[in-house]
């Protein structure tokens, strides 16, 4: 079978998106994620018959429902290439926005356009991959990033993905905030945040289904993170969350009703309020730095 036959059955026969036929091929073959013009070039080239059953079988397991990045083990995310698998959740474009956020809120790093002062503190809750904390260490070499998660597993990978871009985060396990006796210039977390029982859940089968949801209207974690955060917060400091589509009003309510101040939220790439933050007030006592 040819390159382009290939292509045009997994893409006809199992309707998959060309996109995703395409990066299946390439890890079948062993080629690069991004080496889709090279498929472009050699369209007419005859796979061999190893390659092809590999290929088919990569194509039935995407149609059944298996995340791209399951099957390639590789996810980009925020720039930096990830390594990922079902011990965790396959990291969302959406994600970015939370990062971007982040970012816009740290100082300047010391010495540079008025930045002072001590290095910005950062903990990531529920880090899965590592995405989250590894996109704000890798933009800002000078913070120091702490990532947290309740999975044994989940830290694996991430320490792994830490490893191989050489970035230095710190890793820590537990449950939330539960033992974390410090504070920090900015909390962020993607919890999960899905109702239990919700029918969108079949299609998210193959991924763990613990950082997926939480509680019977998705916002036990989300509570959970508000309630500990001002005690883990410097004066001043933000706590950003991302959540459901339809949360965005609640979550700010909670935020609200914590204490803090400045609450508001973002869009995601579809224009939907994906994240919501506050501000613990400047007003707070000022914090004892570990």
């Amino acid at each position: 079978m040819q390159i382009r036959q290939a292509l045009a059955a997994a893409c006809a026969t199992l309707e998959l998106e060309r996109l995703d036929a395409q990066l299946l091929l390439l890890h079948a073959l062993g080629r690069p994620q991004h080496d889709r013009a090279w498929l472009l070039a050699h369209d007419g080239d005859i796979l061999d018959s190893d390659t092809e059953l590999r290929y088919r079988e990569l194509t039935r397991r995407r149609a059944a429902g298996t995340p791209l990045a399951y099957l390639t083990g590789v996810h980009e995310f925020y720039g930096l290439e990830l390594q990922v698998d079902a011990r965790v959740l396959d990291p969302r474009p959406d994600t970015e926005t939370l990062v971007e956020w982040a970012l816009s809120l740290l100082p300047p790093p010391l010495g540079e356009g008025g930045g002072e002062g001590h290095p910005a503190k950062i903990i990531d809750l529920g880090t899965g991959s590592g995405a989250i904390a590894l996109a704000l260490k890798h933009a800002r070499p000078d913070a120091q990033v702490s990532a947290l998660d309740t999975s044994a597993d989940a830290l694996a990978v991430a320490q792994a993905n830490a490893q191989r871009l050489r970035l230095d985060v710190r890793f820590l396990q537990g449950n939330w905030l539960d033992g974390v006796n410090e504070r920090f210039d900015l909390i962020v977390s993607n919890p999960p945040y899905i109702v239990e029982g919700d029918p969108h859940l079949e299609h998210l089968g193959h991924e763990p289904l613990m950082a997926l949801t939480s509680g019977l209207d998705g916002l036990d974690a989300i509570r959970a993170i508000i309630a500990q955060a001002p005690t883990r917060l410097v004066s001043g400091g933000w706590l950003l969350l991302e959540h459901g589509w339809d949360q965005a009003q609640a979550v700010q309510t909670l935020l609200s009703r914590a204490g803090f101040t400045n609450v508001q939220s973002r869009n995601d790439l579809a224009g939907i309020a994906r994240c919501s933050g506050g501000q613990l007030s400047l007003s707070h006592p000022p914090a004892v730095r570990a």
